[in-house]
């Protein structure tokens, strides 16, 4: 990174997705800004009524990742909803199904 990208500040992405509705937020920040400073900037959050942000379910490009990690230009931070149901259980209960059928 040049001395001039960094008095410029890095473009970054926010994203956060629930069943009916996507919302992706392009930012400007400067260079050391972390995911959650990020997540902050955006607003999208509060986007969500009744959303709560929970920061140990977070990510850049599909990996979670600590709020304190340090963006890079490009990054793409992805906000995680919480399941819906636990994939092992859904797994069990459709095994019941078809052993029965």
């Amino acid at each position: 990174m040049t001395g001039q990208e960094s008095q410029q500040g890095i473009c970054v992405e926010v994203v956060l997705a629930m069943p009916a509705r996507q919302e992706l937020v392009i930012l400007e920040v400067p260079a050391g800004t972390t995911l959650e400073e990020a997540i902050a900037l955006s607003g999208l959050p509060e986007m969500f009524k009744g959303f709560e942000l929970d920061l140990t379910r977070v990510g850049i490009f599909g990996q979670r990742a600590s709020p304190e990690q340090v963006l890079l230009e490009g990054d793409r931070v992805e906000i995680y909803r919480p399941l819906i149901a636990d994939p092992k259980e859904v797994r069990r209960q459709r095994a019941i199904t078809q052993a029965k059928a």
